[in-house]
């Protein structure tokens, strides 16, 4: 099969929603290499390199390169039948328009709502751009993947779209978090970010929704002398939190890392005690699952899709109950059992969420389109 992909993500977001693109490609790449998979993408980075099956298609009129989201949305349709293109998949909430209309089954990737769920995180301007573009995209996709239950939930509330439209596809775990990394590996990557030799680490963008400020303070209610690793990309969310990091007198205990690249991510999952995710709110929780693989010990959110991520290898708290979450911290540091079970579920549970049983789940909803032309 020719299999189109709508590919600015792999090309430009280094983290979430481009970090799913890339590893989407890879995974067809490594399991199916007899197909070919063909990237519409505005523009070509360094952020990527190309697998052998794919080929990347970019514009090629100068007006378009300018224009990039009106090549995405218009242009790229006038190209899928001169691309011989069998199924088209626009890995991040759109579709071109007018694809409906060229014969060309269609899948859409919806990872989230939250722009609904939590409007007061979002511009009005960017709510309504989002919402226009997602439902329109949802309307005219011949199948929708949902990262999650919780996603496929919010798409029938919201959107009153059919459930059996929806396919629940999870997110696959990047295979490196799998295996160990050698002791004088990790000690550079320790070296290199001078990270203590005990840490709590919390992964993800460093915005409201995330909710890094109460991991701080459930550290500073519970009086707990340990480093707080805070890895994400920064937004000014972080000027909240250096402020209160600045207020209770621990600035020696935070440090903020950004840009590491993945297998220094996995090395530093590796040597952390546990990973706090406190998420208000997340179509999937991705992290959670890295950690688990890594070996390392997991605190989450008993709400949203989060639960289903972490299985029974996580310990849940209610995010917005401070008191709850320093506890569940305390008592991950100062009982070894607890920690060592989270470990030992957490890495099964891990298991579920291997690649090789997301490429067949993605290759035969591809195949079912193709026999339905």
């Amino acid at each position: 099969m020719n299999i189109g992909f709508e590919a600015k993500r792999i090309f430009e977001n280094r983290t979430g929603l481009g970090n799913y693109s890339r590893n989407i490609i890879n995974l067809l790449d490594r399991f199916y290499p007899n197909n070919k998979y063909k990237l519409f993408a505005p523009r070509v980075t360094k952020l990527y390199k190309i697998p052998y099956s794919s080929e990347v298609i970019t514009p090629k009129n100068s007006f378009y390169c300018y224009l990039k989201s009106f090549w995405r949305l218009y242009k790229v349709t006038k190209l899928l039948n001169m691309n011989a293109i069998d199924i088209f998949h626009g890995l991040s909430h759109m579709l071109p328009y007018g694809i409906e209309k060229t014969g060309i089954p269609s899948v859409v990737t919806i990872h989230d709502l939250i722009f609904l769920r939590y409007p007061e995180y979002y511009k009005k301007m960017d709510r309504h751009l989002y919402h226009h573009i997602y439902l329109s995209s949802c309307q005219r996709a011949t199948r929708i993947i949902a990262i999650s239950n919780q996603t496929k939930s919010d798409l029938i509330n919201y959107f009153k779209i059919d459930p059996k439209k929806i396919a629940v596809i999870y997110q696959s775990c990047d295979s490196r978090f799998y295996n160990r990394l050698s002791e004088e590996r990790k000690t550079f990557i320790q070296l290199k970010y001078k990270l203590p030799q005990k840490f709590i680490l919390c992964v993800g963008t460093v915005e409201q929704r995330k909710n890094q400020l109460a991991l701080l303070k459930a550290i500073v209610m519970e009086k707990l002398d340990v480093t707080i690793v805070i890895l994400g990309k920064p937004t000014e969310y972080i000027n909240i939190l250096n402020q209160f990091i600045s207020e209770s007198g621990i600035q020696k205990q935070v440090i903020f890392l950004h840009n590491v690249t993945t297998d220094e991510l996995q090395g530093i999952y590796q040597m952390a005690e546990v990973m706090v995710y406190p998420s208000i709110f997340e179509g999937f929780g991705l992290p959670i699952i890295e950690a688990q693989a890594s070996q390392c010990a997991v605190i989450t959110s008993n709400i949203s899709s989060l639960p289903e991520a972490g299985g029974e290898g996580a310990l849940y708290i209610n995010p917005t109950n401070i008191s709850e979450l320093g506890k569940a911290i305390h008592n991950v540091l100062s009982i070894p059992k607890l920690k060592e079970e989270l470990i030992k579920k957490g890495s099964s549970n891990a298991e579920k969420f291997n690649e090789k049983l997301t490429a067949e789940r993605l290759m035969n909803l591809y195949k079912d389109l193709k026999r339905q032309i």
